[in-house]
């Protein structure tokens, strides 16, 4: 309980902190306030019961009308209160969620969190991030503003109940046990913390395992969504290989865990509903059977027994806070939980030292002693030296399996496993792997990308997809359809029409033109020298790159499996240069 405590006061603080968050607190306290004018309300009708059916019970027919009247008054301002109340959490909640949601995204992001976290070996501890930021942020705020405000007011109120319950409960509870006489002063008020103290304790020992199942039901929910929104981006691929069966046999499996835990939690809400279910049912007759032996007796009116019982009952149900809120109480603290566990994993992660010393140098990339390892430790390549000089086009080969790729994310300063020291340039760097990236925007902002298209110019995005052959596409700049159209060739096409708009000083192709033939690479790779003639292009490819000038080969080679730190016999190291 006190984890939950300390992990829902930080989520708090990230609400307060962001942008319309302070304002979110007036919100919070003012809300707060027409919930205690509604206390007033509340001890007002409990007033009006009694007067109402000692009128009744007179069989006086004017005061009875005119109890009607204040009834629907009351009824009318309690009303107007709720209404706005509603309306005012409604604006808390997405300001508090905005802010909640703007800190998850601005930790996911800094740092480049996001790219660590999807390196780390232990990816079940931070499971579908986009649920937490999305779902989670949203849960944890309504479930907050709701029960923290109920919570609050049920505090005061039952102070209030209990008083005014305390001045009607006069009578005593006089009975007979093994032979001895026992009275019980004004037993009313200390039946209903007992009665509902024992049926919170059933309700905690019955419902406690559902926390565990809500967030196991949580994670089993986002897989299978993950899954359908996976084939949504490769349907091309799954069409080709007529794999409809394969992927229903992945949705029926991921699916089929999902009805298994709702199954347990079905159970688990059965035997928790058996001794709910008859307590709210009762809850609200109890008080006045518990108040019948007084009116048996005489000691109160019609009228008086109604209210001892209206104010039992407010009692009652204020105490019962715990039992009613029960299953929303353990969504929140699920959400706590998961929000908690991904903001600290990503804080984690951006904090998270490289063990590679990289530094920026516009100049060349030079690499010293650098060895790359796997996120589980084990050496994949070792470079004692290595130099690329600036203007100088240089292909990195090597077989698959010998790090490449892993050489390409370390000079852009993504790869943290290994050792040794590396300078690289890094701000007029542009870095292009073998699978383009397309935003979920427009053609334009693709081509612009990660720069808004505003910045650019429509005239100057035209003409890099004319000058890189996507001049066919060149009138649907703003179909937000165009992207899905474009083949792999295509969407290479595009990232080099990138580098023709934001004119980097290096460029580094991880088999960027992998999916072109090789008339096509030569008519490109020409292309960007012609237009940039200052780049120094490094491409990181299985075969030669052709159309490239000046190209000067780097041969790497993998680590050996048995021997890891040696190399392979025969061969050279990275650091030795060939011209092509």
């Amino acid at each position: 309980m006190p984890r939950i405590i300390r992990q829902m006061a930080r989520l708090i603080r990230l609400c307060i902190a962001g942008e319309g968050g302070r304002m979110g607190v007036v919100y919070f306290f003012t809300i707060f306030g027409l919930d205690l004018i509604g206390i007033q309300l509340t001890l007002r009708l409990i007033a009006w019961t009694a007067d109402f059916y000692n009128a009744l019970q007179k069989l006086d027919v004017g005061e009875v009308i005119r109890q009607v009247g204040i009834f629907f008054l009351l009824t009318a301002i309690t009303a107007s209160l709720h209404l706005v109340s509603t309306f005012l959490r409604q604006i808390l909640n997405i300001r508090w969620r905005r802010a909640l949601t703007a800190a998850a995204l601005d930790r996911w992001l800094h740092a480049k969190a996001y790219w660590r976290l999807w390196l780390q070996s232990k990816g079940e501890e931070i499971d579908n991030p986009d649920q937490r930021i999305a779902d989670d942020c949203r849960i944890f705020v309504n479930r907050l503003t709701s029960e923290a405000l109920e919570l609050l007011s049920k505090i005061i109120a039952i102070f209030s109940y209990v008083a005014l319950l305390w001045s009607l409960s006069t009578f005593p509870l006089a009975f007979s046990l093994f032979g001895a006489d026992v009275e019980i002063p004004r037993y009313m008020v200390w039946v209903a913390p007992i009665y509902v103290l024992i049926a919170s304790g059933m309700t905690h020992w019955l419902g406690s395992p559902l926390q565990k199942l809500n967030v196991e039901q949580q994670h089993r929910e986002a897989d299978f969504r993950f899954a359908l929104a996976r084939m949504r981006e490769f349907v091309e691929p799954i069409a080709l290989a007529d794999g409809e069966k394969a992927e229903r046999r992945i949705f029926d499996r991921r699916f089929q865990r999902i009805v298994e835990n709702w199954r347990a939690i079905i159970k688990r809400d059965f035997i928790l509903g058996c001794f709910t279910r008859p307590y709210m049912q009762t809850v609200l007759r109890i008080p006045t059977f518990l108040a019948l032996p007084a009116f048996l007796a005489g000691k109160v009116t019609l009228g008086g027994l109604m209210q001892i019982g209206s104010a039992f009952q407010n009692v009652v149900t204020t105490l019962s806070w715990f039992i009613f809120s029960y299953r929303d109480l353990i969504e929140l603290a699920a959400a706590t939980a998961r929000l908690d566990r991904f903001l600290s994993a990503t804080e984690q992660a951006a904090a998270e030292p490289s063990s590679i010393a990289l530094a920026s140098d516009e100049r060349g990339v030079i690499l010293r002693n650098l060895t790359l390892a796997t996120p589980d430790g084990r050496d994949l390549l070792r470079i004692p030296e290595l130099h690329i000089e600036q203007g100088r086009a240089t292909w990195i080969a090597g077989p698959s399996g010998a790090g490449k790729t892993t050489l390409m994310r370390a000079l852009a300063g993504l790869w943290p496993h290994g050792s040794g020291a590396a300078s690289a340039p890094r701000l007029s760097a542009m870095f292009l792997p073998q699978q383009p990236y397309a935003p979920l925007d427009t053609l334009a902002a693709a081509a612009a990308y990660p720069l808004a298209p505003e910045a650019v110019g429509e005239h100057a995005v035209r003409q890099a997809l004319q000058d890189v052959g996507l001049g066919l596409y060149a009138d649907r700049l703003d179909d937000p359809d165009t992207l899905k159209r474009l083949s792999g060739g295509e969407r290479q096409r595009l990232a080099l029409a990138r580098v023709l708009i934001h004119r980097p000083a290096w460029v580094f192709l991880d088999e960027s033109t992998s999916a072109l033939d090789s008339r096509a690479e030569a008519d490109l790779m020409n292309l960007i020298q012609e237009r940039l003639p200052d780049i120094t292009l490094v491409v990181i490819a299985h075969r030669q790159p052709v159309g490239v000038r000046g190209l000067v080969t780097l041969d790497i080679e993998p680590l050996r499996a048995d021997a890891p730190g040696q190399k392979a016999p025969g061969k050279q190291d990275a650091g030795a240069a060939r011209a092509a």
